[in-house]
């Protein structure tokens, strides 16, 4: 390529199966430590050590350090889009494992997508706010009407609390196992930590699944109706 941003390299890191099951680990929004990385991937510490410190160098992970101790995070809401862009993709294309896993099914259902809900929950949520007008495309960029404001209020969420004022209040995010968008931004990332301080979902131990209480499902369904 002569002209533009220089792809190659970007895919080239992506595309080792070692660093690809790093990268995944990662999109639970967890920050997990190099051994941790190592089990994920299936290789040794120091090959771990390795892969993350040329995915560090490319800004597609960052290094958190406390005390004597580094945990390693997605470097990006940005990386992250572009990793549920390419699980689609391959979903997509038919490049899936040949005997899918026990939590397959939990995943297609409620995941965490880096620090936002996934999976047909969330393209529920995504599709519930479009038909009632609370979310609206203004060309290429997603925003909340002023209904969409009430109804979140109504909710308990504030967005004046939301973190990250540099990062989009709405966003979509294309969902791998549905292939229709998903809802991420600062407004994503909100909701599902309120849905946790809720007790309507919780997140399941070592893996991205998201499990509904019996009344959170109950609740969720209310807020968000589908025709």
């Amino acid at each position: 390529m002569k002209d533009g941003p220089e792809i190659s390299i970007i895919a080239a890191l992506i595309g080792d199966p070692a660093r690809a099951n790093i990268l995944t680990a990662l999109m639970s929004g967890k920050a997990l430590t190099a051994s941790e990385l190592a089990s994920e991937a299936g290789v040794t510490l120091q090959t771990a050590s390795s892969h993350l410190s040329k995915l560090e160098n490319a800004s597609l992970i960052r290094v958190r350090k406390q005390g004597r101790h580094k945990y390693f995070t997605l470097g990006s809401e940005d990386v992250a889009h572009v990793l549920e862009a390419l699980m689609g993709l391959a979903a997509g294309t038919g490049r899936l494992r040949t005997r899918p896993g026990p939590r397959d099914g939990a995943m297609r259902h409620a995941r965490v997508c880096y620090n936002h809900l996934a999976g047909a929950m969330g393209t529920r949520m995504y599709d519930s706010l479009m038909v009632r007008d609370f979310l609206r495309h203004d060309g290429d960029m997603l925003h909340l009407t002023t209904s969409g404001q009430e109804f979140v209020a109504q909710l308990g969420l504030d967005l004046q609390s939301l973190p990250s004022p540099r990062t989009p209040l709405c966003r979509d995010c294309l969902d791998w196992s549905d292939r229709r968008s998903h809802l991420a931004g600062r407004l994503g990332r909100g909701l599902l930590a309120h849905f946790e301080t809720l007790g309507w979902i919780r997140r399941v131990p070592d893996s991205r699944v998201i499990e509904y209480s019996k009344e959170g499902q109950k609740l969720f369904d209310r807020a968000f109706p589908i025709a």
